[in-house]
């Protein structure tokens, strides 16, 4: 047998067992419900069935689809797919330190706009991401060693099979300053 017949075989194995990540599928993410964006400078919780939608894609997805918002309220041109875990309410994301993302919420740009799913990259889903569950939120650092030990064991949690690669790259980034643990807590009025 090849090697990349085994290593299909044991990821067929391995998604059967659920340690592969969760994923929503792109024709999934396309008819679930979308959550309508507020009106620039305003703020406003999701209505009933699109907090269910938001809640159901929360725990289903492997990505959010990231972008920051300007003073006005405006989306940045900056947006990304990026790993994700749900810590309560919050969602906490691992980046490198002079990614977009770091830099808007360093330059006070914490708003930002999620859109929860997986549709792969942002760039090749022709806006599709835009009709995702979304939310609005305010990210901050999260700079306590003992607090990011703890959110990274969530990662690992929930990317079981690529935390074995990704979870030293994760650790080892934090303690050497390249990478920065941020955390989007939901605004709500």
């Amino acid at each position: 047998m090849s090697s990349r017949r085994s290593i299909l075989n044991l990821a067929v194995c391995a998604a059967a067992v659920g340690l592969l990540p969760r994923t929503v599928r792109a024709e999934q993410a396309t008819r679930t419900p979308a959550v309508q964006p507020p009106a620039p400078g305003g703020v406003s919780a999701p209505p009933g069935d699109a907090q269910a939608a938001l809640a159901k894609a929360l725990a289903e997805s492997d990505t959010v689809y990231l972008t920051p918002l300007k003073a006005d309220g405006s989306e940045s041109r900056c947006q990304a797919e990026v790993w994700f875990v749900s810590d309560g309410a919050d969602l906490c994301v691992v980046t490198a330190v002079g990614a977009w993302r770091a830099r808007a919420v360093r330059s006070g740009l914490r708003r930002a706009r999620i859109w929860v799913g997986d549709l792969g990259v942002w760039t090749r889903t022709e806006g599709r991401f835009r009709k995702l569950p979304t939310m609005e939120a305010s990210g901050d650092f999260i700079a306590g060693t003992e607090e990011q030990a703890r959110v990274l064991e969530l990662f690992g949690g929930k990317y079981p099979v690529s935390w074995v690669l990704w979870g030293p790259r994760f650790r080892n980034g934090l303690a050497d300053g390249s990478r920065v643990m941020l955390r989007y807590r939901p605004v709500t009025v």
